[in-house]
């Protein structure tokens, strides 16, 4: 697929790990400044990043789908990966948004859309019903992101541990069919 400004999103390769996890990395770290201990976010490494991104990628079973938006100068502007739904241990049928990463300088340039589009797509394509996805609850920037992508909050909330502190996420959902 081409997005804006002769964007491609296509399958992550292996060779893809080292930029997808620097991208992780500076996403929490801008991100989630002020939501999660800030030592937490300055201990994140890129290359201890890097290593579990391709060993995630080697040892997949090919539920989970990794996009990388790739600029037309061949850098990367975004990674998103999906599958199924997790409830608990148990895959549903429907699908699940499990991260979207731009690097910082990426943000509004529409790159986020295009692969959140793609994902969607693909989901609906596939005949899976609903997509799901866990958002920070302070994440307000993102909140409102995927809000105007027509996802909803559906009043489910779960806390994630980082580093010993509790912080919470709100699930939301888009109906993909009827």
């Amino acid at each position: 697929m081409t997005g804006p400004t002769g964007l491609r999103i296509r399958p992550m390769t292996a060779d893809d790990g080292a930029e997808v996890a620097a991208m992780r990395v500076r996403g929490w770290q801008r991100a989630y400044r002020g939501m999660m201990p800030q030592a937490y976010l300055d201990a994140m490494d890129v290359a201890a990043e890097a290593e579990r991104q391709r060993a995630r990628l080697a040892a997949g079973d090919g539920s989970v789908v990794n996009l990388v938006a790739e600029a037309e100068d061949g850098v990367l502007a975004g990674w998103a990966a999906y599958g199924p739904y997790r409830d608990g241990g148990v895959r549903t049928g429907d699908g699940e948004l499990y991260a979207l990463y731009l690097p910082p300088e990426r943000i509004g340039q529409g790159v986020g859309r295009a692969l959140l589009t793609e994902v969607t797509g693909r989901c609906a394509a596939a005949g899976l019903p609903r997509v799901f996805l866990w958002v920070l609850k302070e994440n307000t920037r993102a909140r409102r992101f995927y809000e105007a992508a027509g996802f909803a909050p559906d009043g489910a909330e779960e806390p994630f541990e980082v580093d010993g502190v509790t912080v919470p996420e709100v699930r939301y959902v888009r109906a993909l069919t009827g």
